[in-house]
């Protein structure tokens, strides 16, 4: 099967994307550590994964038709952060930057009629939406419980309950 120079193009973009967003996570996660928000770390480091997992897929999907995958150089990211309220926003704009990358690579795939890859995008539009409630829910605990330390320590507990419940990869 044959991809378009365009889709190819933005599939490789997607893993960098991938990528940048794995090391953003995992960046988040390790000043969580050393903050004492340990829930909030061990689940920045099960976002980091996600995230490779997901540049994975792109990976194998560009390799399985037979086209190169670029392996991309990442990005520095940052690593002090103001608040666990800023990483979540912050991680909640990545995720909506990720959705509007995927919803352009569907828009893409139907313009040239790449039900391939159009498929293969259907798993990635659905997380995308799990994704942003996921972190849109957090955010919303800072209104519903408050900011002061009591209300921190319960977020990290509620993040570190979140960081249990497995993920699906959609491997089989």
């Amino acid at each position: 099967m044959k991809i378009s120079p365009k889709m190819k193009k933005a599939l490789n973009d997607q893993t960098e994307l991938e990528a940048n967003a794995s090391n953003t996570y995992l960046a988040m996660a390790s000043w969580c550590e050393i903050t004492g928000y340990e829930g909030s770390a061990a689940f920045f480091y099960v976002q980091a994964e996600e995230e490779r997992q997901h540049m994975l897929k792109f990976v194998h999907y560009l390799n399985d038709l037979g086209v190169s995958a670029k392996i991309p150089g990442t990005k520095s990211p940052a690593s002090n952060f103001k608040s666990l309220e800023t990483i979540i926003k912050t991680a909640l704009n990545n995720e909506q930057i990720v959705t509007k990358a995927i919803h352009n690579m569907v828009e893409i795939a139907q313009k040239e009629k790449d039900h391939s890859t159009y498929a293969f995008l259907e798993w990635f539009v659905n997380e995308q939406v799990e994704e942003e409630k996921k972190f849109e829910t957090v955010l919303q605990k800072f209104g519903l419980i408050g900011r002061d330390k009591l209300a921190i320590n319960e977020i990290d507990k509620i993040l570190n309950t979140m960081s249990a419940i497995p993920i699906d990869t959609g491997a089989a």
